[in-house]
């Protein structure tokens, strides 16, 4: 059985969030948690929500109900970070130029299965 979770406007850029989920991509969810939580970057800290609510959704499912000892079989089988939408903002220079600053979100979405 799979479950899917996903966090949508996330105010980080893809390219940061994609060197975290690269690392956890084919682990185990023990696995890549215990690697989330260490890890020193930001979007660890968003890949590591999204994780949890993935596998709380896999163990709390009406359909097929998963004990908390088979949790520990759980494996990351896709994990992948869209770009969402771009707020366009203008930084002002000299001499009437306007520089635009690019603020990037991501959508970040985590499957896992029970192996």
């Amino acid at each position: 059985m799979q479950s899917k979770a996903q966090a949508k406007w996330i105010r980080m850029s893809p390219r940061k969030v994609r060197r975290v989920i690269n690392e956890i991509r084919g682990k185990s969810c023990g696995e890549a948690a215990t690697m989330l939580k260490f890890m020193p970057f930001a979007a660890a800290r968003e890949v590591e929500k999204v994780l949890q609510s993935a596998m709380y959704n896999l163990i709390n499912n009406d359909k097929t109900p998963i004990s908390e000892n088979e949790a520990g079989n759980l494996k990351v089988v896709e994990v992948y970070a869209d770009q969402g939408p771009t707020l366009k903002r203008i930084q002002p220079h000299a001499r009437g130029r306007a520089f635009p600053i690019l603020k990037k979100s991501s959508h970040i979405t985590i499957v896992i299965s029970d192996v």
